[in-house]
């Protein structure tokens, strides 16, 4: 039975425009592998794997059956002063899959958990290094690190942050974006132009002074800004300014982590090790909401001292660890490793390169981007204003096309699965210029 749209007044709704939305509700009400059934019972193509979160399809049915077992042995376990194996394994094979070096797992909720989380981390491990002077933030312009206020306040995304500009963190900066439409557009992986945009953290040096700075967090490769891949060289620019200055250097893979540039992490397809790795999402497959921290062990040793009967961190959540979010986790590292998931999005990736970059000659596309299977396609604004043409191309793709596809501000943006099948990248795209041909 479909909705009457009267019983969706009440959910207010993220990151949507509620009055548009409930007009014409976009409903789905089950899935399977890489569909959705909508709630008049179409197969949906997801082309975004959920919300970068589902790479190895939905409803798997290793990670349905952990859930389930879970649910049943153990739903709930306290997460202070008392803990559960499947949480203690998880981390252990989280840090096996880091990079070298990499090897403590704090665990919270999601994304934007974990952004506040490596913040504090940072803020907290130069203070027990006797270097509390070191409080100042840095992120970058268009970079998006969650919702909470540490996240929106080293994030660069104006809308996300302009309503509560009275709250953000003091000291805090941010280093410029990378986007060049004018030198990089339809850029096939990562752009040529645009190393020396690191050099501005230098800059920031020289002014603060870097005995006053803690950390920078960027995104490898920025996501919901419009998937703006690193330029060539910049990752390691970046590194170097950091480690040069003793300040953190926090990636925030919660989008490029497990598989989504072809690697378990975008530090290692990159060959950029940071201080500090936040995660989430493909971390279980975005069956259950979780997200990790992973650092150096000169973090978690500079921390972790005193008696050993107090406390060393006061920082945690009702939920950290969690046993079904363990238990899914632990199950999709299981699907990863026995699928070669990392391998076969390499494969895959270009083919999915080819089939996005097929767009670049419409007449309504000014850029297309890809790195991994991350992909953007940049319209030219419509004359219905800002993100009104990539909103209605998500509409019509998804009534006409029978095609999941996400819009943000003047871009489509698209997230296949690790295991896609090559004909359905294709046909995405051909949907795709479908829709195009007939938006405003």
């Amino acid at each position: 039975m479909q909705s009457d749209n009267s019983t969706l007044d009440s959910y207010w709704m993220p990151f949507t425009a509620n009055r548009d939305f409930k007009a014409a509700p976009r409903l789905v009400v089950a899935a399977d592998g890489h569909y959705y059934r909508s709630e008049d019972g179409r197969q949906i193509y997801d082309a975004f794997s959920g919300l970068w979160t589902s790479g190895l399809g939905h409803c798997h049915p290793h990670i349905a059956d952990a859930v389930r077992a879970q649910v049943a042995e153990l739903d709930y376990a306290i997460s202070f002063q008392v803990g559960h194996p499947k949480a203690f394994e998880l981390a252990h094979r989280l840090a096996d899959l880091a990079p070298d070096g990499i090897d403590h797992v704090f665990f919270c909720n999601s994304g934007s958990e974990a952004a506040d989380t490596s913040l504090k981390l940072a803020l907290a491990y130069h203070r027990a290094k006797g270097e509390a002077s070191r409080t100042r933030l840095i992120g970058r312009e268009r970079g998006y690190h969650g919702v909470n206020l540490g996240g929106i306040s080293v994030g660069g995304i104006v809308p996300n942050r302009k309503a509560f500009s009275g709250a953000l963190l003091p000291g805090v900066d941010h280093l410029p974006h990378t986007f060049d439409l004018g030198r990089n557009a339809f850029s096939r992986g990562l752009p040529k132009h645009g190393a020396h945009l690191a050099d501005e953290l230098e800059r920031l040096c020289a002014l603060h002074d870097p005995s006053n700075i803690a950390a920078v967090i960027v995104e490898p490769v920025a996501g919901s800004a419009g998937v703006l891949p690193p330029p060539e060289g910049y990752l390691q620019r970046l590194r170097d300014i950091c480690t040069r200055h003793g300040i953190l250097l926090i990636f925030d893979e919660v989008i490029t982590g497990f598989g989504r540039v072809g690697a378990a992490f975008a530090a290692e397809r990159f060959g950029v090790t940071p201080d500090i790795i936040n995660v989430a999402k493909g971390l279980t497959n975005g069956v259950i909401p979780m997200g990790a921290v992973l650092v150096r062990a000169e973090i978690y040793d500079a921390i972790v001292q005193g008696p050993p009967h107090l406390i060393e961190l006061f920082h945690g959540y009702t939920y950290s660890g969690h046993p079904v979010a363990a238990a899914a986790g632990l199950a999709a590292l299981d699907v990863y490793e026995e699928d070669g998931s990392f391998a076969q999005a390499r494969v895959l990736e270009p083919v999915f390169e080819e089939a996005i970059h097929s767009l670049a000659d419409h007449p309504k596309v000014i850029d297309v981007r890809n790195i991994g299977l991350m992909g953007a396609v940049e319209l030219s604004p419509g004359p219905d204003g800002p993100g009104a043409r990539a909103l209605e191309a998500h509409k019509l793709c998804f009534w006409e096309e029978d095609l999941m596809v996400r819009n943000g501000g003047e871009t489509l943006q698209f997230s296949p699965f690790l295991n896609s099948k090559p004909e359905d990248i294709q046909r995405t795209f051909t949907s795709v210029r479908r829709a195009l041909d007939r938006v405003q």
